[in-house]
C-alpha cells in the first residue's frame, strides 16, 4: 500500500470511527453498566449517559485509522500473494492484525472510557487516579482479555462483510455502493456481537475490577468462570440487546461511512493531484 492510499485509508478509517463512537456512546454507557458487577442501576442507570465521551473522542480517530491501515495492508498484501481462494483467511488475518495494533490506542480509551461511565468521575480524575495509583500498566488493564475479544469478533465480521460485499456486487454486475456495505456491516456486526457478547462481558469485569482483586489479573477464563458462577449463562450475556444494537447500527455506520469517506477523499486527493 502506497503513502497516498496510506493516507486516504488513515483519514477514512477515523472518520469511520469519530462517527460511530460519539453517534452511539449513550447505548455502548448502557451496556457497560448492564455488565457492571454492582449492577445497572449503582453503577449509575440512567444518569451521565455521556460519562468517559471526551476520552472516546480522543482515541477514536486514531484507533479506527490504526486499524484500517493495517487491515487493508494486510489485505494487499495477501491478495498479491496468495490465491483467491484463501480471501476468507486473509480477511480474517487482516482483522486480526488490525485489532492488535489498535488495541494500543484502545485499550487504555476503553479503560478510562468505562470507568468514567461505571462511576460519577470525568475522564480527566480518571486517567489521573489510574496513573497515580497503577501507572501506564493500569492503563492497559485487560489488553490480552480486549484483543482476545476483538479477533474473535473480527474473525466474523469481517469476512462476513467481504462476502456479503462480493456477493451483493456479483449480483448486480458493479461493485457496492457506500450505503450497500452500510447494511452488510450491520448485519455481519450483528452476528459477531451476539456470539462474542460473553468475551466483552469477560472484559468490562475486568477494567472494572479493584486493583490487586482476583479479577485485576486479566485473566480472561478466570473472569467467565467468576460472571458464570455469580449469574450463570444470563450473567455471561447481559447487555446482548444494547451490545447488538449498538454494533448493529455501528457497523453499518462504521463501514458505510469507511467506504464513503474512501471514495471521496480518493477522488479529490485525485483531482488535487490532477
Amino acid at each position: 500500500m502506497d503513502s497516498r492510499n496510506a493516507l486516504v485509508t488513515a483519514l477514512a478509517g477515523g472518520c469511520a470511527g469519530m462517527s460511530v463512537d460519539v453517534t452511539l456512546f449513550p447505548l455502548d454507557t448502557v451496556k457497560t453498566r448492564l455488565q457492571s458487577e454492582v449492577g445497572f442501576a449503582r453503577a449509575g442507570g440512567f444518569r451521565g449517559i455521556y460519562s468517559g465521551l471526551s476520552s472516546v473522542i480522543a482515541g477514536s480517530f486514531p484507533t479506527a485509522g490504526l486499524f484500517f491501515c493495517a487491515y487493508e495492508g494486510v489485505k494487499v498484501f495477501g491478495g498479491r500473494h496468495v490465491s483467491e481462494r484463501w480471501d476468507p483467511a486473509i480477511h480474517m488475518t487482516a482483522a486480526s492484525a488490525g485489532e492488535v495494533t489498535a488495541c494500543l490506542i484502545r485499550v487504555p480509551v476503553e479503560v478510562v472510557k468505562q470507568r468514567a461511565q461505571a462511576t460519577r468521575f470525568s475522564s480527566s480524575a480518571i486517567l489521573s487516579e489510574t496513573l497515580k495509583t497503577e501507572g501506564v500498566r493500569g492503563l492497559y488493564r485487560g489488553y490480552i482479555s480486549t484483543v482476545l475479544r476483538e479477533i474473535p469478533f473480527s474473525f466474523i465480521q469481517f469476512p462476513l462483510w467481504e462476502y456479503l460485499k462480493k456477493t451483493w456486487s456479483s449480483i448486480q454486475g458493479n461493485p457496492v455502493d457506500p450505503w450497500q456495505s452500510s447494511i452488510c456491516g450491520a448485519f455481519s456486526g450483528c452476528v459477531a456481537a451476539g456470539i462474542t457478547t460473553p468475551l466483552d462481558v469477560a472484559k468490562t469485569r475486568i477494567m472494572l475490577a479493584e486493583s490487586g482483586s482476583a479479577l485485576s489479573t486479566g485473566s480472561i477464563t478466570f473472569a467467565i468462570k467468576a460472571v458464570y458462577r455469580e449469574n450463570g449463562m444470563q450473567g455471561l450475556f447481559a447487555g446482548t440487546v444494547p451490545r447488538m444494537l449498538w454494533i448493529t447500527v455501528g457497523g453499518a455506520i462504521f463501514l458505510g461511512v469507511y467506504d464513503k469517506a474512501k471514495l471521496v477523499l480518493s477522488y479529490t486527493l485525485l483531482h488535487e493531484n490532477g
